[in-house]
């Protein structure tokens, strides 16, 4: 399917969810943009995303207003708030703030929820593109547990494809060149809805535009590995990941269950990257405005396990802020390279507190992760032959140091909750 084109190599970008949850404004997308393209696009990133509740005027933190209006046109199709977005004025959507980012060489995202719209299943709006009407294809009792703005679409229902059609067909003539899709990959409360993740994919092909689309929240049933592959370009493995130990040490259990998944145009997805100043206007993963609750140590795990398993990297908080340490840990170029160009991660050693992945490059470079999850400091003496290695030379990629190797064994101490992450050639 075409959409493997949009995403050929794991996506790179900015969401505003984690720090500023429901409420962001046009002028901070701006703002995030303009530091993207001025500190991190020569780097790869690319990707500016607004996250849910564009369409909510009034919205205030990450915490929801129930039942609340929301913006919407003729054809039930919802619009951005003009208060928090200003360009959005007279109709143009957010044809303005993409032709913005586009303008600095970054890509412009968007988020929205599974389904149409409850109130306009209730006011029975117009449809585009069919006689069918808002009521005629909601399915009333598919509703999502944590937001109240939508219903699901029954896809069996005429109309049903002609209104997911005229979403990407708006988001296309918008310029949008991803597209979040929320409350529709799973939950621990709900299963797949393939369904609605059918319409969608075809609702894209039929727009014209490539588009990367994103399946939230999780975790995603990895038995449907296939259809996530032949519908999306990511998919999340976890429920709302944040700057908390326990969640990071997890996903090392789903990285392990969805190794060997990641294919070129289709990558599970290990969430937002809750790093930086974080929780200005979210109240979620028990914090409010702080900075990341991680150690350095633990921002350099998530880093090292995301980019050798291959997951998209989608930083949280607000650039801006960003000191040198957080600039650091997104301007590391042969950890790029192995997010962006390496094959084959697997996890090659777990035992006790050490766990090991490693993955190689078509240039003949190997690399390899090793990871202490305990809560000491661990003395590391590893034979390269014992995870499929050989190698005479290394070096750590976040240090730069050299890597200890004598004899095929490499020594090295790894800080509780921490990597040493390193390349052999």
């Amino acid at each position: 399917m075409t959409h493997k084109l949009a995403a050929p190599t794991p996506p790179l970008g900015w969401n505003s969810w984690d720090c500023y949850g429901a409420a962001v404004t046009e002028a901070e997308i701006r703002g995030n943009a303009e530091y993207m393209a001025e500190h991190l696009k020569d780097y790869g990133w690319n990707y500016i995303t607004v996250d849910i509740q564009w369409y909510e005027p009034y919205a205030n933190s990450s915490q929801y207003r129930p039942f609340v209006p929301l913006v919407m046109d003729e054809y039930s199709r919802l619009m951005p708030a003009e208060n928090r977005f200003p360009s959005a004025a007279d109709g143009q959507g957010f044809k303005p703030l993409a032709d913005y980012v586009h303008s600095l060489g970054l890509k412009f995202g968007i988020h929205i929820m599974r389904g149409i719209p409850r109130q306009a299943a209730h006011a029975g709006t117009a449809l585009l593109g069919t006689t069918a009407t808002a009521r005629d294809i909601a399915h009333t009792n598919s509703i999502c547990p944590w937001n109240t703005d939508m219903y699901g679409v029954d896809a069996s229902k005429e109309g049903a494809q002609e209104y997911y059609d005229s979403l990407f067909e708006l988001y296309a003539q918008w310029g949008v060149d991803l597209v979040k899709v929320d409350d529709i990959a799973a939950s621990r409360l709900y299963d797949t809805h393939q369904p609605e993740i059918a319409l969608i994919s075809k609702a894209i092909e039929r727009s014209g535009r490539p588009m990367v689309l994103s399946l939230s929240p999780g975790p995603a049933p990895v038995e449907y590995a296939d259809f996530f592959v032949e519908h999306a370009n990511m998919w999340r493995v976890t429920d709302d990941f944040w700057d908390l130990w326990p969640l990071l040490l997890d996903m090392f259990d789903r990285c392990r269950k969805w190794q060997g998944v990641p294919v070129d145009g289709s990558w599970p997805d290990c969430d937002m990257l809750p790093l930086g100043h974080i929780g200005i206007r979210s109240v979620d993963g028990g914090g409010a405005d702080r900075w990341t609750r991680f150690t350095r140590d633990e921002q350099l795990t998530m880093m090292s396990l995301w980019s050798i398993f291959r997951s998209p990297l989608i930083f949280g908080g607000e650039l801006r802020d960003n000191d040198e340490w957080t600039l650091s840990l997104l301007t590391n170029r042969e950890v790029l390279r192995i997010q962006q160009e390496s094959h084959g991660a697997r996890e090659a050693l777990c035992k006790g507190e050490l766990i090991v992945w490693t993955s190689g490059h078509n240039d003949g470079t190997r690399y390899a992760a090793v990871f202490n999850t305990g809560e000491s400091p661990l003395q590391v003496e590893l034979a390269l032959e014992e995870i499929g290695l050989s190698a005479a030379a290394g070096t750590e990629l976040w240090s730069g140091e050299a890597a200890e190797l004598t004899a095929g064994t490499l020594q090295t101490t790894v800080p509780p909750h921490g990597v040493r992450l390193y390349s052999f050639a």
